[in-house]
């Protein structure tokens, strides 16, 4: 399990970063659109989340298969973004009934030392394949965050926490955990158009233990 630190405005993100959950659907397929296909040597690049002209679409290794990026013809911006690495962002000309192949390789963001008080945040969230914000940048998927030994440390204080899938209402909570303390998110993603469920936000003060990793 690979460990990358983030500096997220005055405090540092430590991200476990653990496989790929389930993949959904991406776009309806078409003989006029053009495919997508990505490529990425390390576990870094194939865990990095996709945007598609500043939509979030999925992550790399699942955009694949039943699952392949399709296109209408014409130019397309694709960004990828991994916690602790620098956007990889790319320019693509989709042809009608075409291939293009892009190449990620994502580089290392400058990092320092996770401060010496801490709190932990796991996100249980269904689908697990749904984008994670902290205070409104990119830090992983919510499989990253839930079950045994999982978590996000960040520094106490106010925190945004915003949960976004496609087709999914995004999902918005406030936390403000103290020093040591433990604070869990649960609920599940609504489709759009249906009524918001109601998330469940457990708070609990424990010894300063980082998740395992």
């Amino acid at each position: 399990m690979k460990k990358a630190i983030r500096r997220v405005g005055p405090l540092w993100v430590l991200l476990l970063v653990s496989p790929l959950l389930r993949p959904a659907p991406m776009y309806a397929e078409n003989d006029v659109m053009g495919e997508i296909q990505f490529e990425g040597k390390s576990h870094v690049e194939k865990t990095s989340g996709v945007w598609v002209d500043g939509a979030y679409v999925g992550y790399l290794k699942e955009l694949k298969g039943s699952k392949k990026v399709l296109l209408l013809p014409g130019e397309h911006v694709i960004t990828v973004r991994q916690d602790g690495y620098q956007d990889f962002t790319e320019r693509i000309l989709v042809q009608p009934g075409q291939k293009e192949v892009v190449r990620v390789t994502m580089a290392k963001a400058p990092t320092g030392p996770l401060p010496d008080v801490t709190a932990t945040v796991k996100i249980a969230v269904n689908p697990s394949r749904a984008a994670v914000f902290l205070d409104g940048l990119f830090v992983g998927h919510v499989g990253e965050f839930e079950g045994l030994g999982r978590g996000m440390l960040v520094a106490p204080g106010t925190h945004q926490i915003r949960v976004a899938l496609p087709g999914y209402q995004t999902f918005e909570t406030d936390i403000n955990p103290l020093a040591n303390q433990k604070v869990e998110i649960k609920t599940e993603l609504v489709k759009n158009g249906a009524p918001l469920a109601e998330p469940l936000v457990k708070t609990e003060t424990s010894a300063a233990t980082p998740p395992r990793h």
